[in-house]
């Protein structure tokens, strides 16, 4: 099968292309390789055969002289929720690179009649109900990490709740294993995931419209070996590379005790589902076309469990600084709900939280300058 990869030099982009190759797919990818360090990829992708081409999906002109393939597999975004208030990248950019970009690949769709799968994000999820819900401090078992308070929602709701989002919050919605697909969308969500959740409905009014299959996996916190880590993206990969470079870290919002939590994904766990998604033509019809594929609680952890978990392996008592002032777009729990993936596609990721770490330490012990190499 042939596969187009987008951002095929970004980490996910990467992981999956060497993973499909060596599956036996024959993959060709673009990247314009303004993220400091994807230019490091370009070797290692093209020494396994695979074509990487060096343009832009926001210029159609880049797109016109690619051969068809099979599928498209949509891997490039400007992924940080501060992208076009940070100063850093402008609204217009982040729109450009999410948005239009898409459309230019849905255009590309379109004409060769390919499949198209959107790595898309837990970030589409309203910012209001994940920061108002009750929380508490689990602290059983070894944990430091926030919770949702489940007996407290329940009163809330029986009570009337007016509070802003909070209705949304129920068990269709949200549950001990997380945020279900159905929770909330309405903004705020910030720019970064407005311009993933309209790729999301454009994707999808395009497969209707011109009959091509598409599939959204919406994917939490990813992180593993070669991952560019930075603050507002790849935290875990930042956290353990800062940690075995000596370099300073803070606790951001939130009490200033590192409380907040996310779960975690490796991306080489997303192989097994897309050769399903890829041969699933005949199951478009039936099948939800949007789905959570995350980590989940198994595989979560807050920042100071991560902390604890970096003074054990580096044998270490360092604890950050503290900042309790929140920042905008931030949130303190997200864990998604991938029972649906599970039910419908028979997937569960297989990497652990453990072993992504382990996976990290061992990178940044062999990379110590992953950091500076990265942008950071």
């Amino acid at each position: 099968m042939k596969i187009f990869i987008t951002g095929i030099c970004g980490f996910v982009g990467s992981t999956l292309a060497k993973g499909l190759v060596e599956s036996g797919h024959k993959v060709i990818g673009l990247d314009n390789l303004i993220r400091p360090g994807s230019q490091l990829n370009v070797g290692p992708l093209r020494a396994l055969g695979i074509k990487v081409l060096h343009g832009d999906i926001r210029v159609p002109a880049d797109l016109e002289s690619l051969p068809s393939v099979d599928w498209v597999l949509d891997c490039a975004a400007n992924t940080s929720v501060l992208a076009g208030v940070d100063g850093q990248t402008s609204s217009r950019q982040l729109i450009e690179h999410n948005l239009i970009g898409t459309v230019n690949l849905l255009e590309y769709c379109r004409r060769h009649r390919a499949g198209f799968v959107l790595l898309s994000t837990s970030r589409v999820y309203s910012i209001n109900p994940l920061s108002e819900m009750p929380l508490k401090i689990d602290s059983t078992s070894g944990k430091d990490r926030y919770a949702v308070d489940f007996g407290k929602l329940k009163g809330l709701h029986e009570a009337g709740a007016t509070k802003v989002g909070l209705t949304a919050l129920c068990k269709e919605t949200l549950s001990p294993d997380g945020i279900k697909e159905s929770f909330s969308t309405t903004a705020p969500v910030s720019l970064y995931g407005a311009t993933k959740l309209a790729s999301e409905q454009l994707a999808l009014e395009y497969g209707y419209t011109y009959d091509f299959p598409v599939w959204i996996n919406r994917c939490g916190v990813m992180a593993g070996a070669g991952q560019f880590g930075h603050p507002a993206q790849g935290i875990f990969a930042f956290w353990i590379h800062s940690f075995a470079a000596g370099k300073p870290l803070k606790y951001i919002g939130f009490d200033g005790r590192g409380r907040q939590v996310r779960d975690c994904l490796h991306p080489r766990d997303l192989l097994s589902l897309l050769e399903k998604q890829f041969v699933a033509r005949e199951r478009e019809a039936t099948a939800p076309r949007v789905i959570n594929c995350a980590g989940g609680t198994e595989n979560s952890m807050s920042l100071a469990e991560l902390t604890a978990w970096c003074n054990a392996h580096y044998h270490l008592n360092y604890e950050p600084q503290h900042d309790p002032q929140d920042r905008a777009f931030d949130i303190p729990w997200m864990i998604l709900d991938a029972s649906l993936a599970e039910y419908i596609w028979d997937w569960k990721p297989k990497t652990s939280m453990t072993a992504i770490c382990e996976e990290l330490a061992l990178f940044a012990e062999q990379n110590p300058n992953w950091l500076s190499l990265s942008g950071n």
